[in-house]
């Protein structure tokens, strides 16, 4: 199958042994990242990206863990047809039933259940021996089982488990019912050749495991995760574990984007396949950082603005003559588009959609009237347009569709001199109200004069301005961190005033608190 047409997702008939299941954890383990989190639409509008990208199994969240994480994970089981929807639970009858209701609209429904096995983990945050453990993987897994034919299972902490335990564990777990053995590199400990022998050691050892297929799981705490999976796939493993731009908790997890192309790339030495739509990928990407406020650093390979940039003399030269001295991938591949259209002042509503459509865009008609209006305003004030400019307006536009707490207007008085003052106007689920504010500069006016006209206890974090073009007439792209009773949340503005998208970051940092669940992370699987 060419990499470059998009592919059917199920899996279920491909009996090819090289296949590797791309089971997407965004939505569950990404979300985790401190001040990542997302409200059901944006979580639904990820979960649309990756079944169009051909993500075999997405893992839409942790049931048990709020009753928002719940009904994500319902609704994403009723809207997602070709991808298989998974859901976490614990080691628990109660957690395995809340997983189960919740999948129950699926077409393809997952219930992945785990449980620590290390012995650090046994000890101190189970506080179990391991008899009452395997005991504890044989009656989960057999519970999942009775509630969904495709149950996964994970031994948390694999990696640091003792191999004789593990080995049987896994056999057990097979016994009961799982048809999906992941181990997970919890804490991003091992080294590809060590997680290569620990595949193959389950391999040789474990008498059923020809009757599962083989996950891993692996964080990025050394920078190994992408390596690690790469190699568990070379030493037998058929499903990887990863999230979009790599993120997670703590230093995030496997990037999917990079293992894609890895196994793409040079399937010369690595001779497996995917089934991803490779040209949705930058798409995919840009759509996850827009929501969370995670900004891909321009070196981030794939999908990093500098990915496919030559600076140098010597590469350009290269370029020039063949583009194949300096890019061993094109940018197509991963859908990065060469702009036909030049947009400015004098473009229309039909050139503007043909543009948003070329860069991967499909809009309702109230976000395309709202984009194309915060276009015609940024072409009055900025002479070139670039691709990166629309797509961080139309991304600013659609992010803010839905919010309860609207931006209208903003005139800051500030200098040398001082004082510096903020008159802002918002609009509060329909009511417009007013505020001005003194502040130690020009943005903590603004931010004091948010608090004024919405009061609320939210600590400011982080404000961390970057440029989406060069030239002193490029639009800003604010990201501002919001913290509440130990829950954190990002919000990311954009606007060719620095101060303007400073204010509506924030606005979009309050409208998430407003939607922000109890989540139970410290309880949920952090492999």
């Amino acid at each position: 199958m060419s990499q470059d047409r998009k592919p059917e997702t199920t899996t279920d008939q491909d009996d090819d042994p090289n296949r590797v299941v791309i089971f997407d954890t965004t939505l569950r383990d990404g979300e985790q990242s401190p001040g990542c989190s997302m409200n059901l639409e944006e979580k639904v509008s990820v979960a649309q990206v990756l079944e169009e990208m051909g993500v075999d199994v997405i893992e839409a969240g942790f049931p048990i863990a709020s009753n928002g994480d719940f009904e994500a994970v319902n609704v994403i089981a009723k809207r997602i047809k070709n991808s298989t929807v998974a859901g976490l639970a614990r080691a628990t009858p109660k957690d395995i039933d809340r997983a189960g209701e919740a999948l129950k609209p699926a077409v393809r429904p997952r219930i992945h259940t785990f449980i620590s096995t290390s012995p650090l983990h046994m000890k101190f945050k189970l506080q179990m021996a391991p008899e009452a453990v395997h005991q504890a993987v044989i009656d989960s897994v057999g519970h999942a089982r009775n509630l969904c034919d495709d149950v996964e299972w994970s031994p948390e902490d694999g990696t640091r488990t003792e191999h004789d335990f593990l080995c049987r564990c896994v056999e057990s777990a097979i016994k009961a019912g799982a048809r999906t053995i992941n181990i997970p590199d919890t804490v991003g400990y091992t080294i590809p050749s060590e997680f290569a022998a620990l595949i193959e050691m389950l391999r040789n050892r474990v008498p059923n495991i020809d009757r599962a297929v083989i996950s891993v799981h692996c964080h990025n705490d050394l920078g190994l995760a992408v390596a690690n999976s790469v190699a568990a796939v070379h030493a037998g493993a058929r499903q990887v574990e990863c999230t979009i731009n790599g993120i997670g908790e703590r230093a995030g997890n496997a990037a999917m984007e990079e293992i894609v192309m890895a196994l793409r790339t040079r399937h010369d030495v690595l001779p497996y396949r995917t089934g991803i739509d490779t040209t949705v990928i930058t798409r995919a990407s840009r759509h996850l950082a827009a929501i969370t406020g995670f900004s891909v650093q321009p070196n981030k390979a794939i999908v990093g603005a500098n990915a496919f940039a030559h600076e140098s003399g010597i590469h350009q030269d290269g370029m020039l003559k063949n583009a194949e001295t300096y890019e061993i991938m094109t940018p197509e591949s991963v859908g990065l588009v060469r702009s036909k259209l030049v947009m400015g002042k004098h473009s229309g509503r039909h050139a503007f959609s043909e543009k948003l459509k070329e860069l991967g865009f499909e809009l309702k008609q109230n976000e395309l009237e709202d984009a194309f209006f915060r276009f015609k305003d940024l072409a009055d004030h900025k002479k070139d347009i670039y691709d990166e400019d629309i797509i961080a307006l139309v991304d600013d536009a659609v992010l803010r569709h839905n919010d309860h707490i609207k931006f209208l207007g903003l005139q800051v008085v500030c200098g040398s001199k001082g004082p510096q003052t903020a008159e802002l106007e918002l609009e509060i689920d329909g009511r417009h109200a007013k505020a001005k504010a003194d502040g130690n500069g020009p943005v903590d006016a603004t931010f004091a004069a948010i608090r004024e006209i919405f009061p609320h206890q939210a600590e400011l974090q982080l404000y961390q301005v970057h440029a989406v073009t060069g030239g002193t007439d490029a639009q800003a792209e604010v990201t501002v961190r919001l913290e509440e009773n130990g829950k954190s949340v990002n919000g990311q503005g954009a606007d060719h005033d620095t101060l303007v998208a400073s204010a509506r970051a924030y606005v979009n940092a309050l409208n998430k608190l407003l939607v922000k669940r109890e989540k139970t992370a410290p309880a949920a699987m952090t492999a």
